[in-house]
């Protein structure tokens, strides 16, 4: 239980110390050029969202410019993403584990993950308005496995990483592309979202 309590008190005091200071690392990430710092400075945002990650990844994308600022927003929220699935599942997944295992509606819901944890977890990934943490905590208390949860989070995150980071630049640099970089991420969620639910309604009749 101390370990519990210490693991969560220091992650909320790393959390105060970006909220103290976000808005300071959001100015100096328009100004610097130093990549390995700045993927840093992504994955510490990402870890601990006091400032809203697509805000972040628009501010890199509008300095670093479209494809090397998605490449850096997507190595900081991948890693992040990874780091947060270490945390839970080595810190808090036998207590986790107890209380998903407690009500029968939990465990039904679990053991569903479970069975289809890899296209669920690229699916709810590349839909933007699911938390990143919901994933991250549900993922991490499941038993799946470890590379296989590395390998759908992070390809999933492409899309998005890619949205915001054109996004930023077209803030900057073309502001009328923005109506035509959110159609074109509308459509291919739309297809994204039809195909998820294909694939469930196929999944009963094939098990």
């Amino acid at each position: 239980m101390l370990k519990k309590i210490a693991l969560a008190a220091s992650y909320a005091a790393i959390a105060f110390v970006i909220y103290r200071y976000g808005d300071a690392v959001l100015t100096w990430l328009q100004q610097t050029d130093n990549i390995p710092s700045v993927i840093a400075a992504a994955t510490l945002m990402a870890l601990f969202p006091v400032i809203p990650y697509p805000v972040v990844g628009g501010v890199i994308g509008a300095a670093l410019g479209p494809v090397l600022g998605a490449a850096v927003t997507w190595t900081g929220s991948a890693a992040a993403s990874i780091l947060m699935f270490l945390f839970i599942r080595y810190g808090y997944q036998d207590w986790g584990r107890r209380a998903l295992e407690r009500y029968k509606h939990t465990r039904k819901l679990t053991a569903l993950f479970e069975r289809n944890a890899f296209l669920t977890i690229l699916f709810a990934r590349l839909i933007p308005f699911i938390p990143s943490f919901a994933v991250n905590l549900f993922a991490a208390l499941s038993r799946m496995s470890f590379v296989s949860y590395v390998v759908a989070s992070s390809l999933g995150k492409i899309p998005a990483t890619l949205l915001f980071a054109a996004l930023g630049d077209d803030v900057m640099t073309d502001p009328a592309g923005i109506v035509t970089t959110v159609a074109v991420y509308g459509i291919f969620l739309a297809l994204s979202l039809l195909l998820y639910r294909l694939w469930k309604k196929k999944r009963p009749t094939a098990a």
